[in-house]
Parts: C-alpha cells; sequence; structure tokens
C-alpha cells in the first residue's frame, strides 16, 4: 500500500517531463496528419496489434490468437520490434533461434507457431521487403506493438485498452501510462477492451462503451484472460494446480496482477520473485529461484512462471533438470459471444483487401 502510494506521488512530480512528453508527441501525430512525414503502406494485408499506452494490455496473447485463427485460411508472418534482444537489425526466426536473439514475444510465437515466419526488426519499413523476399508466399502480416509506428500505414488497426486502465483515463508518461494522445484512438478500425472481469455485466459495457466513444466505423469488443493448465517447461507433460500447492511464482512482465489475483483464488500460498518487464535472467537469478524454491517446506510445491519468461529461462534446461517448474499458458476470451464477429471482421479485412491507392 505505501509502496503504491509513494509510486503515484513520485510519478506526480514528473509532471513537467510529461507535458514536454506530450508536445513531442502532438507535434509528430500532426507532421503525419499533414503529410509532412508521409507513411508507406505496401500490397498486402498488414494488421497493426498495438495500445496507447505502456505496460501488459495483452498484444502477445492477441497476437497469437489471430496466427491460431488465420492460419488455417491465410499464409500469415509476424512481425516484431525484437524488444530486448542482443542483436540488431531484421532477422528471421529459424531451428537455432532463441530468445537472445530475436527477444522473448516473437521467441515465444516462434514456439507454437513453428510452421510460421516469425521476423523482428526495429525499422518495420526495411523489414516488411525482406521478410517478403524471405517468404514470399506470405499472405498477411501481423505487426506486434506497431501503432505508434506510423512510418507504416497498416490496412488494419487493432487497438487494445486495459479494462481497469482505459486509455480515457490514462495520462501521458512518466507520470501516467500513455505513449500517445488519446485521441489517436481514432486510428483503430477494432477496439478490444482487455482484462475485463470474466462477469462483465452488460450496463458496465455500455458504459464503457460510452466512455470510449467509437466512431461510426469502429468496433469495440470485450476480452478477458483465460489460463490454461500449466505444463513443464521442458517435458510439456500437464500440471493441475489444486488450493494445496505451495507455488513459488516467477515474473518479468509489465503486469503480473492478473496471474497474482488468478492465484490468490485457487491456492492457499504462493511466494513471488518479480523481475522487470523482459528481464534476462542470469545464473545468478537462476540460483536464487533455486535457493528460494528450495527454502519452501512444503511437499507439494511448484515454480510457476509465465510463457513469455519461460522462453528466458529455457537457456537453463540442464539446470532446471527434473525440477517441477511449470509454465501457465495465457489466451483471450471474448466476451458477450463476440469472438466469431471479431475473427469475421479480421478475415474480411484480408479477403476483401486491394492495394491502397
Amino acid at each position: 500500500m505505501f509502496s503504491n502510494w509513494f509510486l503515484k506521488s513520485f510519478r506526480i512530480l514528473l509532471l513537467p517531463f510529461s507535458i514536454l512528453f506530450w508536445i513531442v508527441v502532438v507535434v509528430r501525430n500532426w507532421m503525419y496528419d499533414k503529410k509532412l512525414i508521409k507513411s508507406t503502406s505496401f500490397g498486402l494485408p498488414l494488421i497493426c496489434v498495438g495500445n496507447l499506452s505502456v505496460g501488459g494490455t495483452g498484444k502477445s496473447p492477441m497476437v497469437e490468437f489471430l496466427v491460431l485463427h488465420l492460419r488455417n485460411r491465410f499464409k500469415v508472418a509476424t512481425l516484431s520490434r525484437g524488444y530486448k534482444r542482443k542483436t540488431k537489425g531484421y532477422a528471421l526466426a529459424n531451428e537455432n533461434t532463441t530468445a537472445i536473439d530475436i527477444g522473448d514475444e516473437p521467441m515465444l510465437f516462434h514456439q507454437k507457431f513453428p510452421d510460421i515466419p516469425v521476423a523482428v526488426g526495429e525499422e518495420r519499413i526495411v523489414a516488411i521487403p525482406q521478410l517478403l523476399h524471405d517468404r514470399p508466399e506470405t499472405e498477411v502480416v501481423i505487426l506486434d506493438d506497431a501503432f505508434q509506428h506510423r512510418a507504416i500505414r497498416a490496412g488494419l488497426n487493432i487497438l487494445l485498452t486495459d479494462c481497469g486502465n482505459l486509455f480515457t483515463r490514462d495520462f501521458f508518461l512518466p507520470t501516467g501510462d500513455l505513449r500517445d494522445e488519446r485521441r489517436s484512438y481514432k486510428r483503430a478500425h477494432l477496439i478490444v477492451v482487455t482484462k475485463c472481469p470474466p462477469n462483465l455485466s452488460e450496463p458496465e459495457r455500455q458504459n464503457i462503451i460510452r466512455e470510449i466513444s467509437p466512431l461510426p466505423h469502429q468496433k469495440v469488443f470485450f476480452s478477458t484472460i483465460a489460463y490454461g493448465t500449466p505444463y513443464h517447461i521442458i517435458r510439456r507433460d500437464f500440471h493441475f494446480i489444486d488450493e494445496h500447492t505451495e507455488v513459488l511464482l516467477i515474473t518479468g512482465i509489465a503486469n503480473p496482477k492478473p496471474l497474482k489475483l488468478y492465484l490468490e483464488e485457487r491456492i492457499h500460498a504462493y511466494y513471488m520473485m518479480p523481475y522487470n518487464d523482459h528481464h534476462i535472467f542470469s545464473i545468478d537469478d537462476w540460483k536464487d529461484i533455486k535457493k528460494r524454491f528450495e527454502s519452501i517446506e512444503s511437499d507439494r510445491k511448484i515454480i510457476l512462471t509465465t510463457e513469455k519468461d519461460a522462453t528466458r529461462l529455457l537457456k537453463f534446461r540442464q539446470e532446471i533438470g527434473g525440477m517441477p517448474f511449470y509454465v501457465m499458458p495465457i489466451e483471450h476470451k471474448f466476451l458477450f459471444q463476440q469472438e466469431q464477429e471479431f475473427v469475421t471482421e479480421v478475415s474480411n479485412f484480408i479477403q476483401n483487401f486491394k492495394h491502397p491507392s
């Protein structure tokens, strides 16, 4: 409680920096809107998944959702920046690729969908032609976290916003979490309110829609987080968690709160070792994790981590050995029976795509 109060108070003191950041963002957007800086379009469908804020809104699970529902109908590829990787420039994942090479999120896509081209590149305007050269059969590219990357004009923009921290209630960095103007939501075609309570009521839904105030062409969808059955980080066998299980939770993600709440509702006790978002785990980190786990006295204990963190922990596969180390899968679950409508909207965009003039 005290730490949250201190953090909020400290961020308020940074308001002058937020104003400077706001000025920079407004000028940049104005230059793009007035075509003083040009955006480039490509002759194939580009789907952008992004948000207006920093922090976890569920972009990676949304990319996975799109790949899962589109790959049987279209030749799909993904393109990410490759945040916190140790390499630079364009790279296409292969059988020897690691999270160090392309970043944890692209590595997760590659592990889950090894038949799908997964590419990274800081300059997407350069990376897309390279991707199409390497995989000329590609019919649609999903751009991960590219809503602010206005150098490219995507044909379909999917904007995500956290139900607990709607962009309408947020403020610019570093006082708030916004990295773009609120009015930039108007560039979106589909808006998904993520991390909603599973029992979100119809009146609550309508209140949120009114608050967002979508344009006539925009559609608003609602999703919640659905956790699957944890699987072993190496053996891939499943493990069911019951109330008697004690968990050491390892997280290096932007927003671990939903996972913490999930555990609090289901088990008697859990212990947490939090790390910064996209943290690159060292051997000393692993020794600390192992020591903390061994200090738990229960004989029904496991280590649990997220899928993104698992991509950065797999390098310790020999050290992990036969330890009960499990990974928690996550996915979007659409509320109000909206899933098919959402998939149809995306599919229709691809099928009816016309080269921009």
